[in-house]
């Protein structure tokens, strides 16, 4: 153990004794030790104690810590801190001008215990409204977090279809004579995925030749394919093929491994296919959308003809649940609704906090009032467009909402979202989430798990039983549409229409540009095969609010 990794366990320390807020004197005696072990001239592993206690700066509570050090490889007071400290904490830590002091007001006044929850707290512009915080220094953790991100192996699809779909035109560009195709994860639309896969009939060398202009980037060959690694970048995998199986590779390459395998069981691929339509009209069955190709079931439903047509983007009429700067949204309701308007969208349900996500300015009941009353002036302004009063209300611990009933009548319609106290049993989850979906007054169950893709697993839920309730209570399921959230999960869309649930994609959108959201909602929600007659965001107006009328009655 060198020195410097010597320094690097004492400055750990300090930092982590600094997030919890021990004793500043204390916490700056391991940081100066970090400094002073980093100075040395002489490395500590090759002293005795007596020699490690006489080095400048080195008294016999540090040089006893070193030695535990250089004895077990670790030091039990910074394990004692690593064990009471979040992992995610500790990440936060690589953050550039985050601050261990920093952290520890984020940890403790927004509860957010990960990068990825801190990412979606400057997403919601929560950070501003902290002491020792600015809009400059939100902005920057944001772009180190992406940094970061970009370097840890996996991906948002939202995050990598415009670098996708970018590298993909350019080949097609220069190689005019050959044939280029996104395929695997990123053309079925995960919502995560690893690497990019293309397939071509082109060859090795002309895609090595084409990369080898991009500074850092290096080749890898594996199982019968070309693997370019660009720093910063999700890594490229080209799959090789000829032009007469162009389209069955393309096929067998989409798929994921569970459907292509019960796919070929049952269905041998015609050769030299001319397209994909082909593969499937060679065996009487309807064509299955690239993003359904997951499982078996998919393949029954195709022998069947009961694919439905999926959802697109361009069927939401509506933008539903929406943050406007009366709570943590950085636009005012107006610019919202306005926005909305120029998108060519038919309404807005403005859903701000409630009262108890004081962290992001919910809303008290006072200022509900007056907010609506916002909203009726402008919706007068901007006829037919049509505001809808909503709030996403905090579903309490005990499992109700955060307004009397009083209140909650006031709204058009009632969001109800889990905010707080993450950390639950499937028991108590179920218990908590099943309440809120009987009071009468919820309208919308609000991204029902909680998860944050890539940082948070979110907390355990019966799907089954979850789904059940919202049906049997005539709760609508939203499907969150903010990419790192696509809550509920792609996997239970299927279940949740065969029992007769409608669903809703929503952006949760805190700033205009939140809208886009939609899309990536629409993408996820083709997965699992919604159909637009099934989606609450797109009913037109006429069709919301005769819904919002025989919901409400």
């Amino acid at each position: 153990m060198t020195n410097y990794d010597i320094a690097d366990h004492f400055s750990l320390l300090s930092k982590l004794m600094d997030i919890h807020g021990e004793n500043s004197f204390k916490t700056k005696s391991y940081s100066v030790a970090a400094f002073n072990i980093e100075k040395l001239p002489v490395e500590l592993v090759t002293l005795d104690d007596a020699g490690i206690f006489a080095q400048k700066g080195i008294g016999e509570t540090i040089g006893k810590k070193i030695r535990e050090l250089l004895n077990d490889g670790k030091m039990s007071l910074l394990q004692q801190y690593l064990e009471s400290t979040p992992a995610g904490i500790v990440s936060m830590l690589d953050i550039k001008g985050l601050g261990p002091k920093k952290i520890s007001v984020i940890w403790k006044e927004l509860s957010v215990e990960s990068i990825g929850e801190l990412e979606y707290a400057c997403n919601e512009n929560r950070l501003v409204t902290l002491k020792g915080f600015g809009a400059k220094t939100q902005e920057n953790i944001l772009k180190t977090i992406a940094f970061i991100r970009a370097n840890e192996g996996f991906h948002l699809w939202a995050e990598i279809e415009e670098i996708a779909k970018g590298i993909l035109q350019q080949l097609i560009q220069k190689f005019p004579e050959y044939q280029f195709s996104l395929t695997g994860d990123f053309r079925r639309q995960m919502p995560v995925i690893s690497n990019i896969d293309f397939l071509t009939s082109s060859n090795e060398n002309i895609i090595r030749e084409f990369f080898s202009s991009v500074n850092e980037a290096s080749f890898e060959n594996a199982q019968k394919c070309l693997i370019v690694s660009i720093q910063g970048q999700p890594k490229l995998r080209f799959h090789f093929t000829s032009e007469e199986i162009y389209f069955n590779d393309l096929f067998l390459t989409t798929g994921s491994p569970a459907f292509i395998e019960s796919f070929i069981a049952k269905y041998p691929l015609p050769p030299n296919a001319a397209s994909e339509e082909a593969i499937f009209s060679a065996h009487n069955l309807q064509f299955i959308p690239a993003p359904l190709r997951e499982t078996e079931r998919i393949i029954e439903k195709a022998a069947s003809n009961a694919i439905p047509e999926l959802i697109t983007a361009g069927d939401i009429k509506g933008i539903i649940h929406s943050h406007s700067t009366w709570s943590d949204g950085m636009n005012s309701i107006e610019e919202m609704a306005k926005t909305a308007m120029k998108a060519g969208f038919e309404y807005l349900v403005l859903s701000d906090h409630s009262q108890a996500a004081f962290y992001a300015n919910g809303l008290t009941p006072d200022r509900i009032a007056a907010q609506h009353a916002e909203i009726d002036a402008l919706n007068e302004k901007i006829k037919p467009f049509k505001i809808f009063k909503s709030i996403e209300a905090d579903i309490l611990y005990d499992g109700s909402l955060d307004y009397s009933n009083d209140v909650l009548a006031t709204f058009d319609l009632v969001i109800a979202s889990v905010h707080s106290i993450l950390k639950m049993t499937e028991e108590k989850a179920m218990e908590r989430l099943i309440k809120a979906i009987e009071n009468p007054y919820t309208t919308i169950l609000g991204h029902p798990t909680g998860r944050l893709l890539l940082s948070r697993e979110g907390y355990p839920v019966d799907h089954k039983k979850l789904i059940d309730a919202c049906v049997a209570n005539n709760v609508v399921m939203e499907i969150n549409a903010h990419p790192r959230r696509l809550d509920l999960d792609w996997r239970w869309i299927d279940y949740a229409m065969e029992r007769g649930a409608l669903l809703s994609i929503d952006p949760d959108a805190h700033t205009v540009n939140g809208f886009r959201d939609v899309y990536y909602g629409a993408m996820a929600a083709q997965k699992g095969g919604l159909t637009a007659t099934r989606n609450l965001s797109s009913f037109s107006l006429s069709e919301f609010e005769a819904f919002l009328a025989k919901r409400n009655a």
